[in-house]
């Protein structure tokens, strides 16, 4: 199934396979992307590093992951798109901005429960049974149910990772987002301290409390990652790609990578991602 609206809006869900898996790797603007693995067969190497997912993982992606498929078993496949429904406008409705999507710490998936997965059956009957009708209500019908799914997919992560201090957790959540957004040009805690009206010392001690990385640590982290994304498939130049994550020279940028991966970013993109390019 393909909806498309009369803004630009568009919802796709299909079963994949693997004789139909490429969208999969599609990079299309302001999409997001969830993946329920029906079987143990799937393996997808995701930002250079490989995972391989299990029977009734779900599995979310926005559009700045990069993907590679090393095998695939039946994956059901939902992508939307910002106008159909954005999870930045409804966060105080379904709480997964920074957590399923944007956050810059780690790549969410969850394991559905025995007890929830008769929900999660009877939510894509419902898209399927949806997807037939031709009337007006289709799209704010599908929409609904889809908020639904989230709000449930949401709930499950928060059990599992003990998230029950919300306001300490959701200021996490913002602090990714924000990491999410700013970090090509903000490198400081304090930077991202003062957009949330704390002090460091404050995030410092939340981070502490909930988290195995630092606030710091959460920032170099995502600038690892836009690192190796754009040493793994772009034809910058390493310079070029320091600068984009806030180093102005390249030795700088080469320190900086090096002592986060064990790797200089020449030898990372020659022996890791199997290209070679010229500082």
């Amino acid at each position: 199934m393909y909806l498309k609206g009369p803004t630009d809006e568009y919802f796709e869900l299909r079963v994949l396979d693997n004789n139909d898996c490429e969208v999969i790797k599609k990079s299309i603007e302001s999409s997001l992307s969830i993946l329920w693995f029906q079987d143990d067969q799937s393996e997808l190497k995701i930002d250079g590093k490989s995972k391989r997912f299990y029977k009734n993982e779900i599995l979310f992606l926005t559009e700045f992951h990069k993907i590679e498929i090393n095998r695939i078993g039946v994956i059901q496949f939902i992508r939307f798109n910002r106008s159909f429904f954005c999870i930045i406008d409804h966060d105080s409705e379904i709480g997964c901005k920074g957590v399923l999507f944007f956050g810059s710490s780690n790549i969410p998936v969850i394991q559905i429960p025995k007890s929830d997965l008769r929900k999660f059956e009877s939510f894509w009957k419902m898209f399927l049974l949806e997807s037939e009708e031709q009337d007006s209500f289709q799209i704010e019908m599908i929409r609904t149910m889809l908020k639904r799914y989230v709000i449930l997919c949401t709930r499950i992560y928060k059990d599992k990772n003990n998230l029950i201090h919300e306001d300490e957790t959701s200021l996490i959540r913002e602090f990714n987002f924000l990491v999410e957004q700013h970090f090509r040009d903000k490198h400081k805690v304090a930077d991202y301290a003062s957009l949330l009206n704390r002090s460091p010392k404050t995030l410092s001690n939340i981070f502490q409390k909930h988290s195995s990385k630092s606030p710091l640590q959460f920032i170099q982290s995502r600038k690892i990652l836009e690192s190796k994304r754009l040493l793994g498939y772009s034809d910058l130049q390493v310079q070029e790609i320091g600068y984009q994550v806030g180093y102005d020279d390249v030795q700088s940028f080469s320190r900086f990578f090096k002592n986060q991966t064990g790797h200089s970013p020449l030898s990372y993109r020659m022996n890791i991602a199997g290209r070679k390019d010229n500082i």
